[in-house]
């Protein structure tokens, strides 16, 4: 409970912000971290505080691009046994014991979800938006996948395994987008809230509550 109190009060009014996850395995001079770099720093240059977990690889790459633009570079950061150590590029800084808390503040700031290339941990990112936006515990928001070339065989999984043995609807996968050019990805989120502000609407706000 103390992580949740204080990690909302730290991060209330980081607002409109954009969550990126990755891979913590990718090395500095991988093109995922340039282009996940490349995404942050165009988000934080828009307007945009950009979260990520805090750590290296990706997590990195993204607090970078956003460090040096704009926009607050935001880390919400897990202590384990291996792998997970803080990167330098953080304005603001938040460190969590628990998974299910961390994961709470990633939805609960967010007004859109990039995901670059990952193993588990990404995965278990980019399917529990799905799942919150699917069962409407969640606003929708855009969920964008960066670099389709790694995400297309998931993708076509989805449609031949869970489409075609009825476990999801097809529209389900109308939840989310593969994008790879930067530029893309920013255009596609102004896009999504061109018609209404990046706060929750009230009907919103009220799902958010209940979140």
């Amino acid at each position: 409970m103390a992580e949740f109190v204080e990690a909302t009060e730290r991060l209330n009014a980081i607002r409109p912000a954009v969550s990126i996850f990755g891979s913590a395995r990718i090395a500095v001079d991988h093109p995922y971290y340039a282009l996940a770099e490349r995404i942050a720093r165009l988000l934080s240059d828009a307007g945009f505080a950009v979260i990520s977990g805090g750590g290296p690889g990706i997590m990195e790459a993204a607090n970078k691009g956003a460090f040096f633009g704009k926009g607050p570079s935001v880390g919400l950061n897990i202590q384990l046994p291996m792998e997970q150590q803080s990167n330098t590029y953080q304005d603001i800084s938040q460190t969590f014991q628990h998974f299910f808390a961390r994961k709470f503040m990633f939805v609960k700031c967010a007004s859109a979800y990039v995901v670059m290339p990952g193993g588990f941990g990404t995965l278990d990112e980019l399917l529990e938006a799905m799942t919150l936006v699917q069962t409407r515990k969640s606003r929708r928001i855009p969920i964008i996948l960066v670099h389709g070339a790694f995400w297309r065989g998931l993708l076509d999984w989805f449609a031949d395994r869970l489409v075609g043995e009825q476990m999801i609807s097809p529209e389900d996968l109308d939840l989310i987008q593969i994008i790879d050019e930067p530029e893309a990805v920013v255009e596609a989120i102004f896009k999504h809230y061109e018609t209404r502000g990046f706060m929750p609407l009230p009907e919103e706000h009220e799902i958010m509550l209940n979140l």
